[in-house]
């Protein structure tokens, strides 16, 4: 079997994200980057299936620009295969259907059998692209992934958290699969390993030698921070507190 996994360079999750003056982009000079924690894990399940012996590869993709590079390698010191730089603007890196299209692309020529890929960015958890390339493959799909094993009939067994419990589907491969946080932990990364990494073949494709022409749907409009949360007040007088929701219009 062999795995293809995307991933996203995005802000470091324990950086307090500060919005810029032109109310359209977030600052990132000076700023750490990493690689998105979804899609690490689900690098780590990848990994993982190849220790195994359930699976006989790994390749990394990363969407967006050449900075992306630095996250490629962490990915290969991981214990990836091949990373795969598509270098475009931050217009197309954001917009979830020209990336599942790019993606459609890297899996079709690279004759993959599985997308593993997070759940979503937390850059703009929009939770897309994995269902959109799926439906763009017409391949099946198991999303959320909690727990995943190759199953005795061939194929996946992936667990998946529903409201109700747990929620267990087979599919075939080829197939796409997106992964939760609890699915594992991302190994640490040793020095040797890092050193290793720079010896792996890192390959960049343009959208030309793709062959795609591609138009963003999604556009940013304006980014604000959210409204400051107002302190609550204490009630010990029934009367007064159906009163203040009235005045509220609690009860519309």
């Amino acid at each position: 079997m062999k795995i293809l996994v995307p991933i996203k360079r995005v802000i470091d999750y324990n950086v307090v994200v500060q919005i810029h003056d032109n109310h359209r982009d977030v600052v990132t000079d000076n700023v750490k980057m990493s690689i998105n924690p979804f899609d690490e894990i689900a690098l780590e399940e990848a990994i993982r299936l190849v220790e195994s012996g359930d699976a006989t590869s790994v390749d990394c993709v990363a969407i967006g620009c050449e900075q992306s590079q630095e996250q490629i390698r962490q990915a290969l010191a991981m214990g990836a295969d091949k990373g795969i730089l598509v270098p475009t603007d931050d217009a197309i890196a954001q917009d979830p259907l020209c990336c599942a299209q790019i993606l459609q692309r890297i899996a079709t020529d690279g004759e993959y059998d599985l997308v593993l890929m997070g759940k979503q960015a937390i850059d703009n958890d929009c939770n897309q692209t994995g269902q959109m390339l799926a439906g763009l493959m017409d391949w099946p799909q198991a999303t959320f992934a909690s727990e995943l094993k190759p199953s005795k009939s061939g194929g996946l067994e992936v667990a998946r958290e529903v409201d109700g419990g747990t929620e267990v589907l087979r599919v075939k491969c080829p197939a796409v699969v997106t992964v939760d946080l609890r699915l594992n932990e991302p190994r640490y990364i040793s020095l040797p390993n890092i050193m290793q990494a720079k010896q792996k073949p890192l390959e960049s494709i343009s959208l030309d030698a793709l062959g795609m022409t591609l138009s963003p749907l999604v556009t940013r409009d304006r980014l604000d921070y959210p409204t400051p949360r107002q302190s609550g007040q204490v009630f010990v007088d029934v009367d007064v507190f159906l009163k203040k929701l009235d005045e509220d219009g609690i009860w519309d």
